[in-house]
């Protein structure tokens, strides 16, 4: 890796905290986008795959890191932690599958693979904004914090530190665990990557390295159009070969749709192992249960402890739209943030401030939960030689309770996207 001389020298006797003095004065490029495409190609295996696939989506990647301070990593994986400690209550459980769709009742064990918690880093402590299952961008993150180089004694630091060296190991782990709670032993033989229509898909670069890391690890895997699986003969199939595992993609989240007719089959009759599946989806990524774990009244009639429902704070308040609560709602909007309670990819979201009566009238008829506002932190990066500001999410791919990587994803605008100059994935280093 290219590792040019530092060129960021810190304001003496600056007071701020030195994560958002480098967040804010730190606007140097670090993305050695050589070598980015390089290791690109190289997990691929084709020398095309930047030409064809990364440059034509120019903002799938920001030049700048993200920069956070050790207390942040750990209040975040604390709110994790305490999140996933309630959804194992038989109350929480009860609570959320009596209004999930009943195939999300059936338990064969997978805890879900790639788990997306988002946050936003707001007034210097991380808030929760949501959960994601089969959150995208795990591998392409992986890749992108090994292609940097550094222009700051603390950037070497968190180069030295970063997850994304310990990554292949954990994934191959994960799968091998998603696996072995439903069938008990063993290993997959092949595993479909499955889509609707993926080659159409933003994140199709990231499904050929999901296919290419999983055969190094021993596991054949197929990208598949979910549509195009058959059930037959008691087993999934996929090209009349057949399917033991499923590396879901799907945002048809209880499988309800007709084209995934197949699959939904397979899955009921525990003829294939599906990770995420139905039920991880309603336990944790469904954000009506926003309400539930913002909520500490019914938290305590459970029994969640004190030290769980402090390290709940992170999750802003949250209350589902309704007819008793609509015209306080209203009134408080400015406030607020309204989400889709099946919603995804930051699909018709809207900020209580900039919503008219049309979309008021909209978001009443359909299932939406309304967030306490959490404003995202900002970072000034370089776009085209000029200081920009950006809006920065974070995430935490997480497993069982674990991180696999911490990311951040740039941009700007209402929601988060990959359509403006200097937005995209950044890799994250904790100081």
């Amino acid at each position: 890796m290219r590792m040019p001389a530092l060129d960021y020298v810190p304001v003496a006797n600056d007071t701020r905290p030195l994560f958002e003095r480098l967040n804010r004065d730190c606007t140097c490029v670090t993305l050695d986008r050589e070598a980015l495409c390089a290791a690109l190609e190289r997990e691929a295996g084709n020398p095309d795959f930047c030409a064809t696939l990364i440059r034509t989506r120019p903002h799938l990647f920001s030049n700048a890191p993200v920069f956070l301070s050790e207390a942040h990593v750990v209040a975040m994986l604390r709110a994790v932690r305490a999140i996933e400690s309630v959804t194992r209550l038989p109350a929480y459980r009860d609570a959320v599958l009596s209004r999930s769709p009943e195939i999300a009742r059936l338990d064969f064990g997978p805890r879900g693979a790639f788990m997306g918690y988002d946050f936003h880093l707001a007034h210097d402590r991380p808030r929760l904004i949501e959960i994601n299952t089969n959150a995208a961008g795990a591998f392409l993150n992986a890749l992108l914090a090994r292609a940097q180089h550094a222009c700051c004694e603390e950037m070497l630091t968190g180069l030295r530190r970063s997850e994304a060296r310990d990554f292949d190991a954990a994934i191959a782990r994960m799968f091998e665990s998603e696996w072995r709670l439903q069938r008990k032993e063993g290993t997959p033989r092949r595993i479909a990557i499955a889509d609707d229509r993926p080659e159409e898909q933003y994140f199709y670069p990231e499904f050929l390295l999901a296919q290419r890391f999983l055969a190094k690890h021993g596991m054949e895997a197929v990208i598949a159009d979910a549509g195009k699986l058959r059930f037959e003969r008691g087993g999934l199939l996929f090209d009349g070969r057949p399917i033991d595992l499923v590396y879901n993609r799907l945002v048809d989240f209880a499988l309800e749709r007709p084209e995934h007719a197949a699959l939904r089959a397979a899955y009921l009759a525990d003829a294939v192992v599906v990770t995420p599946n139905p039920r991880v989806h309603a336990l944790f990524a469904d954000k009506r249960n926003l309400a539930l774990l913002s909520d500490p009244t019914p938290l305590r009639s459970w029994g969640v402890s004190a030290a769980t429902l402090a390290d709940l704070s992170a999750v802003p308040r949250t209350v589902l739209v309704a007819p008793e609560n609509a015209q306080e709602l209203w009134r408080e909007r400015k406030k607020l943030f309204f989400k889709p309670a099946a919603g995804y990819g930051s699909k018709a979201v809207y900020r209580g401030d900039r919503m008219t009566k049309r979309v008021w009238g909209e978001i009443q008829r359909g299932q939406y939960v309304a967030q306490e506002y959490a404003a995202p932190s900002e970072r000034v990066i370089d776009v085209d030689g000029a200081p920009a500001v950006r809006k920065t999410d974070l995430r935490l791919y997480v497993y069982d309770g674990e991180i696999l990587l911490t990311a951040a994803r740039l941009y700007q605008g209402q929601a988060t996207n990959f359509r403006m100059p200097g937005s995209g994935f950044a890799p994250v280093f904790v100081i």
